[in-house]
Parts: C-alpha cells; sequence; structure tokens
C-alpha cells in the first residue's frame, strides 16, 4: 500500500474527563483553522463501537445518522465536519472498531496473514494505523486531524490510542496530541478545578502518551492563573491551555480558538511554515461573516431582524425526561443556515407528533389542538421509520395543506404527505405505506423491489438505498426554480436539468398509483406534482403542490439537509424560509424583499 507524502502532519484530539463537552466541534474548528492557513486538510472520526455502521443505531441514544456520498452511514459528527470544511468527506474519514476487526477477520479467513496467529497486537493495531494512512493518502492532505471517540479511560478506544502512540514513534516530529478537557465549577464551591483534567493528562500519559494541547472547556472562560497550574502539572507551555467557554453558537469556536492562536501553535508544534497558499487562501474572512450573522440575527447586514417560527413534528425527541434534538441535527442546522441567509432569525419548536394523535374524534382535525399550529410560520416533519406517531403526523400534514401553512417533508415527511393526499382528496381513506401495513388494500408507499429480499434475509444494516443519487427535474415548478437560482443545477449539456442529493431509505411512492395522484385532485386542481425523478422516470423524487394551491407544500425522498452548510445554503430550506416569512404578518416588510 501507498503511504501518505513525507512529513504527513497527524492531529489527534482526545476527550478528557466526561464526554458530550464538545469534542467533535473542536476538531471540526481545528479543521477550519489550518484550512484557513492555507492547508489541505482531512478531518475523520473513529467511533469505538463494535457496530459496522451508525445505520442501525438507535438516534435517541446515539443521535443523527450522518450519510455520506458513498453511502456509509456515520456518526453525527461527519456532518459537523462536512459543514465546517465545507466540502465533501469520504468513507475512509470514518472507522469504528467493528469495521477494523471485521475487516481483519474476513483477512484472517482469506489466509491474508498466511497461518499466523491473528492477535490484537499487532494486527488490530495494524489495520488502525494502515487506515489512518491511507485516509491521509485518498484526500492527498496535508494534515489529518482525527477524532478519538469517547474519554481516555475507556476500555473501548484503547486499540486507537495505542496505533496513535506507534504512528508517533514511527513520526516523532509529525504527529501531536490534542485534548479536549472539562474543567467544573461545583456550584457551592465557585471555583474552577483543573484536577480532573490533570488526572485525564496523567492517565493518557499512562499509556505513552503525552498532551500536547490542551483545551479546557468550561462554563467560564479559564484565566491565566489555571492555565499556569495546569500548564506545570501537565508539563506543557502554559499557552498550550486553550480557553474553550460555553458559547451561543458553535459557529464562534474557530473564532475563540484563533484568538487564543490556536492555529498558529498549531503549526508550530507540528515543525511546519506558513503554508505557500496562504495569500490565496480567503482566511476566516467568510466565516467571520457568517458567525456575526448568527450572533446578531443580521446576514446580509440587513437590519430589524424579525423571527420566524418552525416546527419539527418527529418522534426522536424524548428520552427519559429530557428532550434531544441531536437526532435532527442537519435538519435544524439546514434551517438556520437558509434563515440567516434571508436575515432571518429562526425559532425552531419541537414538537412531538404522538401529542396530535389522540386529538382525532371521527377522523377530522380537532380544531381545539390544531389551533395551536397556527402560531408557527412553517412545519417540517423529517426522515424516520416504524409506525409510532405516524397518525399524528398526518393529521399535522393535513392541518397544514388545508389551512395554507408551509410545509416540508423530508423522506418519510414526503411519504406521509402522499399518503395524507390519497386519503383526504383521492379518497382512498385505507391509504398508508406497507412498511406499516404490508397488507394494505392501497399501498401508496412501497417497498423498492430489490429490498424485498434484504428484509426477508433481516439484512438490514447499510443495505437501505444510500448515498448520492441523481434526480431530473421537472421546468416551472417550485423546486427547478428553486435549484436554478442557487446555481445547484446543470442546465447545459448532457444531464442538464439534473441535481445530485443524498438518499437513505427502502420505501418508495408506488409506481401503480403515479398517474391517479398526478392527475386527481379536488374542485378541478391538478394533483401532486412529481417535480423530480430518477433520470428513469420509475422513482419519485420530490411532490409538491402548485403554487396556485399552497404557498409551500413540497417533500422529498432524499435527505437535502445533508448537503446544506453554513457558507452554502440548501436551496429547498431556502425556499422553505421564504415561504414560512411571507406567510407570517409579523414579517411584511421583509416578506416584499425576498
Amino acid at each position: 500500500m501507498k503511504h501518505p507524502a513525507k512529513n504527513h502532519k497527524y492531529i489527534f484530539v482526545v476527550g478528557g474527563v466526561m464526554s458530550g463537552v464538545g469534542k467533535g466541534i473542536a476538531t471540526s474548528s481545528i479543521g477550519t483553522l489550518l484550512q484557513a492557513k492555507g492547508f489541505v486538510v482531512n478531518l475523520a472520526k473513529v467511533d469505538p463501537y463494535l457496530n459496522v455502521d451508525a445505520g442501525t443505531m438507535n438516534p435517541t441514544e446515539h443521535g443523527e445518522v450522518f450519510v455520506l456520498n458513498s453511502g456509509l452511514e456515520t456518526d453525527q459528527d461527519m456532518g459537523n465536519y462536512e459543514r465546517f470544511l465545507n466540502r465533501d468527506l469520504t468513507h475512509h474519514d470514518y472507522m469504528t472498531s467493528g469495521m477494523v476487526y471485521q475487516s481483519v477477520i474476513d483477512r484472517e479467513r482469506n489466509l491474508g496473514y498466511k497461518g499466523k496467529c491473528v492477535e490484537a497486537i499487532p494486527h488490530i493495531r495494524d489495520e488502525i494505523v494502515n487506515r489512518f494512512e491511507e485516509g491521509a493518502r485518498i484526500n492527498k492532505s496535508e494534515i489529518s486531524v482525527i477524532e478519538i471517540g469517547g474519554t481516555v479511560g475507556d476500555y473501548q478506544n484503547i486499540m486507537f490510542i495505542e496505533a496513535a502512540r506507534v504512528l508517533k514513534i514511527k513520526h516523532p516530529e509529525d504527529v501531536i496530541f490534542i485534548m479536549v478537557s472539562y474543567l467544573p465549577i461545583p456550584h457551592k464551591i465557585g471555583e474552577m478545578k483543573s484536577r480532573p483534567t490533570q488526572n485525564a493528562v496523567h492517565q493518557l500519559a499512562g499509556y505513552g502518551v503525552y498532551t500536547d494541547i490542551i483545551i479546557a472547556r468550561s462554563e467560564m472562560p479559564v484565566d491565566q492563573k489555571r492555565k499556569e497550574k495546569i500548564a506545570v502539572s501537565c508539563n506543557l507551555p502554559a499557552d498550550h491551555v486553550i480557553s474553550a467557554p460555553d458559547i451561543d453558537s458553535v459557529y464562534d469556536v474557530p473564532l475563540n480558538f484563533e484568538r487564543d492562536k490556536l492555529g498558529d501553535i498549531i503549526v508550530k508544534t507540528l515543525h511546519l511554515e506558513p503554508h505557500k497558499n496562504a495569500a490565496r487562501s480567503a482566511g476566516l474572512k467568510e466565516w467571520k461573516k457568517f458567525a456575526e450573522s448568527v450572533k446578531n440575527g443580521k446576514a446580509g447586514g440587513k437590519k430589524d431582524t424579525k423571527h420566524v417560527n418552525i416546527a419539527i413534528v418527529g418522534k426522536y425527541f424524548n428520552t427519559g425526561d429530557f428532550v434531544l434534538t441531536d437526532a435532527y441535527v442537519s435538519v435544524l442546522e439546514a434551517i438556520k443556515y437558509s434563515s440567516y441567509a434571508l436575515g432571518v432569525h429562526p425559532i425552531i419548536h419541537t414538537v412531538n407528533a404522538r401529542d396530535f394523535e389522540t386529538s382525532k374524534k371521527g377522523g377530522k382535525i380537532n380544531d381545539s389542538v390544531f389551533k395551536t399550529l397556527d402560531q408557527f410560520d412553517g412545519i417540517l416533519v423529517p426522515g424516520g421509520f416504524g409506525e409510532t406517531g405516524i397518525e399524528g403526523k398526518l393529521a399535522v400534514i393535513r392541518y397544514a395543506r388545508e389551512h395554507g401553512i408551509p410545509y416540508f417533508g423530508l423522506c418519510y415527511g414526503m411519504q406521509l404527505l402522499t399518503i395524507e393526499y390519497s386519503r383526504n382528496i383521492l379518497g382512498l381513506f385505507d391509504a398508508t405505506t406497507t412498511e406499516i401495513n404490508p397488507k394494505t388494500k392501497n399501498p401508496v408507499i412501497d417497498i423498492m423491489p430489490d429490498q424485498k429480499q434484504k428484509l426477508i434475509e433481516k439484512n438490514y444494516g447499510g443495505s437501505m438505498r444510500l448515498g448520492s443519487y441523481v434526480a431530473k427535474l421537472k421546468q416551472g415548478t417550485i423546486a427547478y426554480n428553486a435549484y436554478e437560482k442557487a446555481g445547484w443545477m446543470k442546465t447545459k449539456g448532457r444531464g442538464r436539468d439534473m441535481i445530485t442529493e443524498r438518499h437513505r431509505h427502502r420505501y418508495e411512492v408506488n409506481p401503480e398509483y403515479i398517474e391517479r395522484l398526478s392527475t386527481e385532485g379536488t374542485d378541478g386542481k391538478s394533483g401532486l406534482i412529481f417535480s423530480g425523478t430518477s433520470p428513469d422516470g420509475t422513482l419519485m423524487e420530490i411532490a409538491e403542490l402548485s403554487r396556485a394551491e399552497h404557498p409551500f407544500f413540497l417533500g422529498t425522498q432524499f435527505h437535502p439537509e445533508f448537503l446544506a452548510r453554513p457558507l452554502r445554503p440548501h436551496p429547498l430550506f431556502t425556499e422553505f424560509i421564504k415561504a414560512a416569512v411571507k406567510s407570517s404578518s409579523s414579517l411584511s416588510t421583509i416578506a416584499k424583499n425576498i
């Protein structure tokens, strides 16, 4: 196997004290800083789970499953990486313990080790090292920033730390370690405590790995006295202790790091010279502009910013007594990007679909409950699986359609849009998806033919329609105009009118119902418009109602949120927010200008 270019640099980001303090955002921010300095960077995530990928993990426990162009189902941190770097990542940038062990076992079964006794050391460790190096080579990067999941002391990630240690031995000038560690401030004591961080650094040293830089997470900024105390105890310079206090926006993190000169410290510690491309790089100029728009809610320099109220109606919110929004993190961020670009500040409300299921009487909307939806300027139903909450979502979609509230359905949200339309406009009262009722007489949503055998064989992991696929758009539609205006669509030559989006699903609009859905409406109006299809016209990718019938009633079979970026909002989200702004009487002044 070819190795990365000589003097390729590696930065390993590890956690100390506790999880959930922003290791992924810190990794994303480090990549952003180095990219702004002209370096070619690849960001990678190591998950110590034995799952082969993140596809079968429960969203309420693990958070969102993020899908790459290749179709690999990954941890949500990969979404952060792509959003911060503003570019696509590859499947070489994600690794789990399950992947590593499966690869080694498969090789052993095929006599790849020529009959040797296969062990964790060296074979598992060396497979990890090879994957680190392969990722660098495939990306043709100069610096790899690799986040090792979990915290120091976790049994599960020891092998990855050992692999990083071996790389350090092989390339002592080219590998550094950054610890993201938490400094608590006990309420009754009122003093920031550094001892847990000191212990975490000492424990890492017990593995033969020495920390070069500490990112000190805390509620408050870390003062100079604490920096000096940590520095002496952990054997590093005081300026290598970077203060990372709680902030309102994660997009300020790279800028906060830059104020502590983290980028310069990393470049120096890795024995690098200023990059030759630094002068041509835009640096953090655009990022600062975006971060300022987030902070002030005045994107594009517009004044008198107003608010837009968006409801996300889902089922992956409740975990015990807490509300978890990580299951929809890409959707939340996509809404924000488009809102900031339009100069409005989004107020996002999480609405549990199950709350609406007991509100139906005789199949009719119970206005006393559903009137609460009138407070929202737009309603979005994200992707999901299974029966839980489905009737509540269908009732909400019906209310949005009948009351002119902008509606945006993603994946399952488009399938439910189709079911709702079939039931209440076409009169197919038992219309549903075969995912819920395989024996329904009107399966308007049915499993894709190539998926049926996979389910019979219980082949669930990594077997859906996954990754990037091309769709052809219909001219004159909301979708076509949105993509064209944003410059996302190829309009000339071979493949004109085409877009590429990421998918994650098993079920599709049943072809047997497409003609009826498209031609039958109410009061002589046209039916659903399938404004996006697969190039051969067999798979329905986007469904919408015309603007003459509804301000915005649109669903996508794909997941547009996966391609939304801070510096490149997604066209369909932007069009949705525009419609929400125009539907709000409180935003009439802004609505006239967009």
